[in-house]
C-alpha cells in the first residue's frame, strides 16, 4: 500500500494547479503541534501505480492548509471537504485529492481540499506492539474542524449553501470522515476566532475504503466491533452517509464499513452502503476492469436522493 511506507523520487513541496491557492487554516500557531521527521516533502514510487500513474505522496505535514476549487460552469451550491488518504502518514494528494476536485468541480460542486497534518494524527498501526496506537493529540480532527468552520464563514463569499456542505474521504481519510461525522459538538482545540463558532457537522459524509473503524488499542484487527471512540459518540445527529468498500480489499477489509454501517443503523441515522466482490484498495478516480470503480455515479444518485442536489 502506497499509504504506508516513503516513497522514491522525490520532489518540490505540492502546489495546487495553476489559479489555486493553498491557505493555511490557523491565522497562528496551530494546535497541539507535533514535531516532524522533516521538512514537509511530495514523492512519488515509479513502481506503485494505479491505473497506469504514479501517485503524488505528501509526507511531513505540519502547517495545515485548504485549496478551494470552485464548479466549473453551473453552481449547485453544494460543497465537499475532501481527505485524502494515507494511512495517517502520507496524504495521496493527486489520487484521493485533486482528481476529486475535478470530479466534483465538473458536477456544480465547490471542492474544498484538505492538506491536513501527517503522520501520526490519526490512530495507526504500530509495527512493533503490532495494533492500533493512537495519536499523541487529534490533529487531523483538529484540522477537519477548524476546516468546516472556516467554510461556512465563508459560505456566502464562495456560493455556497451554509447547510449543504459536507465531507469525503479515503481510507484513513475515511475514518476522519466519521471522526468529524461523530465528533461535532465541540472542538478538539480551543477556539481561535469566529470561525470557530460556527457549526463544524458536516451536512452529510461520504466514506471509501475505510480504515481504523473496527480495531482499537489492544484488540484484535479483525475483532468485529466497532471502535469505541466512534462508537459512543454516533447519534442521532451524526450525518446521512454513504459507505462503499470491496469484499478484496486486503487493507482495511470490509468489516471497517460493516461496523460503522451496524452503529449508524442502531443510531437511527441513514446510511448506504455498496459492497463489490472486487476491487482492491486506493483506486482513487481511477478507473479500472472492476464495477466499483463506477462509485462516483453512485454518490451524485446519492446526493440526489438525500436532497443536496437535484439533477
Amino acid at each position: 500500500m502506497f499509504g504506508c511506507g516513503r516513497l522514491l523520487a522525490q520532489t518540490p513541496v505540492w502546489q495546487p494547479s495553476p489559479g489555486h491557492v493553498q491557505v493555511p487554516i490557523w491565522p497562528g500557531a496551530v494546535p497541539d503541534a507535533q514535531p516532524a521527521a522533516g521538512p514537509e516533502d511530495m514523492t512519488s514510487d515509479p513502481k506503485e501505480l494505479v491505473g497506469g500513474k504514479t501517485v503524488v505522496a505528501v509526507g511531513n505535514v505540519t502547517l495545515p492548509t485548504m485549496t478551494v476549487y470552485s464548479p466549473k460552469g453551473k453552481n449547485t451550491g453544494v460543497a465537499v471537504v475532501v481527505f485524502p488518504g494515507g494511512g495517517y502518514q502520507i496524504l495521496a494528494m493527486d489520487l484521493e485529492g485533486t482528481e476529486v476536485a475535478d470530479w466534483l468541480t465538473a458536477k456544480g460542486i465547490t471542492c474544498v481540499l484538505l492538506k491536513y497534518r501527517v503522520p501520526f494524527s490519526g490512530p495507526s498501526y504500530d509495527e512493533k506492539l503490532q495494533r492500533e496506537v493512537l495519536p499523541k493529540a487529534p490533529t487531523a480532527l483538529e484540522d477537519a474542524q477548524r476546516t468546516m468552520g472556516l467554510v461556512r464563514l465563508h459560505a456566502a463569499e464562495w456560493h455556497i449553501d451554509s447547510h449543504k456542505i459536507g465531507v469525503l474521504g479515503f481510507s484513513a481519510g475515511g475514518h476522519l470522515v466519521a471522526d468529524i461525522s461523530t465528533h461535532f459538538d465541540q472542538r478538539m482545540y480551543p477556539a481561535v476566532d469566529v470561525a470557530d463558532k460556527e457549526s463544524c457537522r458536516p451536512d452529510f459524509a461520504v466514506a471509501l475504503y475505510p480504515g481504523h473503524l473496527s480495531s482499537w488499542p489492544g484488540k484484535p484487527d479483525d475483532k468485529f466491533e466497532l471502535n469505541p471512540d466512534i462508537a459512543t459518540h454516533i447519534t442521532k445527529q451524526t450525518p446521512p452517509t454513504f459507505l462503499l468498500q470491496a469484499e478484496d480489499d486486503n487493507v482495511d477489509g470490509i468489516n471497517q464499513s460493516l461496523v460503522y454501517y451496524i452503529g449508524l443503523k442502531d443510531a437511527g441515522v441513514p446510511v448506504e452502503m455498496h459492497l463489490f466482490a472486487q476491487g482492491g484498495h486506493a483506486f482513487g478516480l481511477r478507473p479500472t476492469k472492476f464495477p466499483i470503480t463506477a462509485w462516483p455515479q453512485l454518490v451524485e444518485k446519492w446526493l440526489r436522493t438525500i436532497g443536496m442536489t437535484s439533477e
